[in-house]
């Protein structure tokens, strides 16, 4: 007798650690993904990161500009970037000790469907996370998005879409130097600290603290569980050959930063 078919497993998705990037490289690998997701040449996928010290400006730019409390310049001095970028919100802060995520999935195939569904759904995926460390979150506040212990911002979120296919998406502060944030008015609102499981924990500036790699894999199962994707692990040199693939520099470039930057400030 013929052998029973196996039952298919749920959609998946890769999650794809790439450690300390440059902003612009992960621009730049974001649009290459984007362009190849939405013509179905790759499967859904989440990148999994840290920044060196940046400060990004969404497409809000008037507004997000007058949230600075000290000139650009002067940060500059200082050795962080100033980048402008084409996703939603205002402005915020990157530095290692926060993990970024970056999922380019496309919303046609989630499910929850829908733009408002999936930054809810990016919410409660760092609320979860939140909470596998003891930390009790929220969300869903009326014009602050993201994550919140009592009014401490933890987590933000801004996110693009092309053609119903995601990129750009969240940061959870993990055991971020905080002390970059005081230098703007983070996502425009005013009155607002900022936090991190760190200092939730009583741990900041030790090493007992959750690791950004640690804290990674717990917030990758947490996205699949959510979106109903079985997620698979993959190794950051797929990534790079897909870029290759479709006329991104190659890898050892990419890994200087040096890479084609003509629409990287739209």
């Amino acid at each position: 007798a013929a052998s029973a078919m196996a039952a298919p497993s749920r959609p998946f998705c890769r999650a794809v650690r790439l450690g300390l990037v440059e902003y612009r490289r992960a621009q730049e690998l974001q649009r290459s993904l984007v362009a190849q997701r939405i013509e179905q040449r790759i499967p859904d996928t989440l990148l999994l990161l840290e920044h060196p010290p940046v400060y990004t400006l969404g497409k809000r730019r008037e507004a997000a500009a007058r949230n600075f409390l000290v000139a650009p310049d002067a940060l500059r001095a200082r050795g962080a970037q100033v980048e402008h970028c084409d996703r939603g919100g205002d402005v915020t802060y990157h530095a290692p000790g926060q993990l970024v995520a970056y999922p380019i999935v496309h919303l046609r195939e989630l499910r929850p469907s829908g733009v408002r569904p999936f930054v809810e759904g990016l919410e409660d995926v760092m609320l979860r996370t939140a909470a596998h460390y003891g930390i009790k979150a929220t969300g869903r506040r009326p014009d602050e998005t993201g994550a919140w212990v009592g009014n401490k911002k933890l987590g933000a979120i801004g996110v693009r879409v092309d053609n119903r296919v995601t990129s750009h998406g969240l940061a959870l502060n993990v055991r971020t130097d905080l002390s970059g944030f005081a230098h703007i008015v983070a996502c425009g609102l005013a009155g607002r600290e900022t936090t991190s499981l760190a200092r939730e924990l009583g741990l900041e500036g030790r090493p007992e603290a959750p690791a950004v790699e640690e804290v990674a894999g717990v917030l990758a199962r947490h996205f699949g569980e959510y979106f109903g994707r079985d997620i698979v692990e993959t190794d950051a040199s797929e990534i790079y050959a897909e870029c290759i693939g479709s006329g991104q520099p190659d890898e050892a470039a990419a890994a200087d930063g040096r890479l084609s930057l003509e629409s990287a400030s739209s």
